[in-house]
């Protein structure tokens, strides 16, 4: 984008000059991901050669039928799975080239993950495991106990603060998950299929707040079936057979 702007030529004349301005910056850059399982001599390729820029503050949907790939290429963006070739950036540091610590580092202060089987920690309250990414931020415990009250109250799952999540329904724990992923305001969100186990209402509720999210600046990427849940994001991608196709 360019504005035409002006300035004084020593004659005090206008002379037009062009002034750019710069768009959002790239968050996450992937170049020629791939990701294989060897057997014996042959390989079994889940994901292949994705080149792939998302901008700040961009709204993504990954789209594409079961076993495309689509989980495995959230799980790679999300730092969880470091066996893959390829380059991936992430505000520009090379998440390839990180060691293990450096890369759980880059994820806790950087990205909330919404996972589609809950990832809860089973030993921990509710209250607890929302209090955890809280606790990799550093967060003073005071502002911790503040933080999450106004996430419990806002999920309107107060009641539910000193259950465990054995304790809970499966939408009820999707909503916790949900909760967790977003208290510590991350600058990343990466949802797999976030409303696959709630109610439709509660699902709105969901997609509703990432979309608040996003207009606030927070970027989003998440892997669903659901066309109605797409269609909140600003660009759809699509997988088949672990190839990008559009």
């Amino acid at each position: 984008m360019t504005w035409w702007g002006t300035k004084e030529t020593t004659i005090g004349l206008p002379v037009q000059t062009e002034t750019t301005v710069a768009g959002p910056a790239t968050m996450i850059r992937l170049n020629e991901i791939e990701k294989f399982y060897q057997h014996g001599v042959g390989r079994t390729f889940v994901l292949r050669r994705i080149t792939l820029d998302v901008r700040e503050g961009e709204f993504v949907s990954i789209m594409g039928p079961s076993g495309a790939g689509k989980s495995t290429l959230l799980h790679i963006l999300g730092m969880h799975d470091s066996v893959w070739g390829g380059e991936y950036y992430f505000l520009d540091q090379p998440v390839h080239r990180l060691a293990r610590k450096e890369r759980a580092e880059l994820h806790k202060r950087h990205i909330g993950f919404v996972f589609q089987s809950y990832h809860l920690l089973d030993n921990l309250t509710v209250y607890e495991n929302l209090e955890i990414p809280l606790s990799y931020r550093n967060v003073r415990k005071s502002e911790r106990e503040s933080i999450v009250c106004d996430v419990l109250d806002r999920f309107q799952i107060v009641g539910k603060k000193d259950l465990y999540p054995s304790q809970l329904s499966g939408g009820q724990q999707q909503l916790v998950a949900v909760a967790r992923a977003v208290i510590a305001k991350p600058s990343l969100i990466l949802a797999d299929e976030p409303t696959g186990n709630l109610h439709s209402s509660q699902g709105e509720e969901i997609m509703e707040l990432f979309k608040r999210l996003n207009t606030n600046g927070t970027t989003i990427v998440q892997v669903t079936h659901s066309e109605r849940n797409a269609a909140y994001g600003n660009r759809i991608i699509q997988l088949r057979d672990g190839w990008l196709v559009n």
